[in-house]
């Protein structure tokens, strides 16, 4: 890592929601160039998940179902374009690489059943999602506090 990916980096943990041209243009890169730089971050392993905090108005707290979908790609679907692929569904809150028999276990606050069927439907038409197993949140446990 150099100084400008140590600079992303940086950029990247005070807010994961920049856009590639606001991050290039705070890091003095082009959007392509700073594009290249995140993937290639997250493709060595120094970014490996975007994340966000509930407050205390978020959907897990409001009515909303959090669930946990583990997810089998199929064969022609690679990392990158899934990762490209869920980026835009707002219901996915995470989303992690596994070992084991899935790929990824996301998770996603999604407003009830309906909304769930919805997005497994999405995720497996046009995301390449060849398998799912979901479990649903019973209830939060409180993390401990971040350093």
């Amino acid at each position: 890592m150099d100084g400008t990916d140590e600079r992303i980096f940086s950029e990247l943990r005070s807010n994961a929601r920049l856009s590639f041209s606001e991050l290039g243009r705070r890091v003095g890169l082009s959007t392509n160039a700073v594009a290249a730089r995140v993937r290639r971050l997250e493709a060595d392993g120094i970014i490996i998940g975007y994340t966000v905090i509930p407050g205390s108005s978020s959907a897990t707290t409001s009515g909303g179902l959090e669930v946990f979908i583990d997810l089998r790609l199929d064969a022609a679907t690679d990392n990158d374009t899934f990762a490209e692929a869920i980026r835009p569904i707002r219901e996915i809150v995470d989303a992690v690489h596994l070992t084991g028999p899935f790929d990824y276990l996301v998770r996603a606050v999604v407003s009830d059943t309906a909304a769930l069927n919805t997005l497994i439907k999405r995720l497996k038409a046009s995301c390449g999602v060849a398998q799912t197993q979901t479990r649903v949140a019973l209830r939060p446990t409180p993390a401990p506090p971040l350093p």
